[in-house]
């Protein structure tokens, strides 16, 4: 009971664990949001390091009070990189999963409606394409692709496209048996106005939950594109690239290179995770 006192009150009761898991992931996420959104002013302001200026700072300089993360192989600040770093992962994971979103909803919608032929075909294209690792998945295209944020975008939304195609596909499959949907459709409702009308109302609700899961794994997948080299160029800060490029200074002491942006991407990882877990639970328990 003390616990979930001091957890807040915010409806008169105690929260759960779910809400608390949901809003501690809100704030851990919304944090490095505002980072992302600062970092370039405070870089224009002079506040803060280029994150690709550093030939002339001191190369694998330790932290201390001129480069509080110390800097990497170039002399680039370590802090700055990592910072920058958070714009570069919330934007790519963002765009991809958006994109997978907006081309796996209506395709499952529509597969699960229209049936037949047509549901076979996506369902046979989509299940081949889930059946592989994502990481694996995701290399196999960023090869093919090649490096560039372009490229490492559209890497990602293919390998993402399948899970809301599923989702929406069995979900708009059970919807279109209820009762309304078939006096809509003996009423003549054309499947335009019923889907947008009763199936995509009721088939959305489970869409935030996995957005928000889908990109917990994402944020990992870019690191381990960056870290085989798959990823992003060299000059743009992205966590696991500067794990890569860490990797070979590790067993000569030098930790700072790969400890903060491992931090960083764990600590986003973490929020995400807490986030989506947080809201599966909250909407499945029909909690206010």
């Amino acid at each position: 009971m003390a616990l979930a006192s001091a957890a807040g009150l915010l409806d008169g009761r105690p929260l759960s664990l779910s809400s608390r898991l949901a809003r501690l992931g809100a704030v851990i996420v919304l944090v490095f949001a505002l980072i992302a959104l600062l970092t370039p002013v405070l870089v224009s302001l002079g506040w803060l390091s280029d994150p690709n200026a550093g030939l002339s700072n001191p190369i694998h300089a330790a932290p201390g009070w001129a480069h509080w993360c110390g800097t990497d192989r170039l002399g680039r600040d370590v802090c700055s990189r990592t910072l920058a770093g958070s714009g570069v992962a919330l934007q790519v994971v963002l765009v991809a999963l958006v994109l997978a979103l907006v081309l796996g909803v209506p395709l499952g919608m529509i597969s699960g409606y229209v049936g037949g032929s047509l549901d076979r075909l996506l369902v046979l294209l989509m299940d081949t394409l889930y059946t592989l690792p994502v990481l694996l998945l995701s290399v196999v295209l960023a090869f093919l692709l090649g490096r560039g944020l372009p490229n490492a975008t559209a890497a990602l939304c293919v390998v993402y496209v399948p899970q809301y195609f599923r989702v929406v596909r069995n979900q708009t499959a059970q919807v279109k048996a209820e009762l309304y949907v078939e006096a809509a459709r003996s009423l003549g409702a054309g499947p335009g106005w019923i889907l947008r009308r009763y199936l995509l109302r009721n088939v959305i609700t489970s869409v935030p939950v996995l957005l928000t899961l889908n990109a917990a794994d994402a944020v990992l997948v870019l690191g381990g594109l960056g870290f085989l080299g798959l990823g992003l160029p060299e000059t743009v800060p992205e966590w696991g690239g500067d794990l890569q490029q860490a990797l070979t200074a590790l067993p000569t002491g030098i930790w700072w290179t790969a400890l903060y942006p491992g931090l960083a991407m764990t600590l986003l990882v973490f929020g995400l995770a807490c986030l989506g877990e947080g809201l599966e639970a909250w909407l499945s328990r029909g909690e206010r």
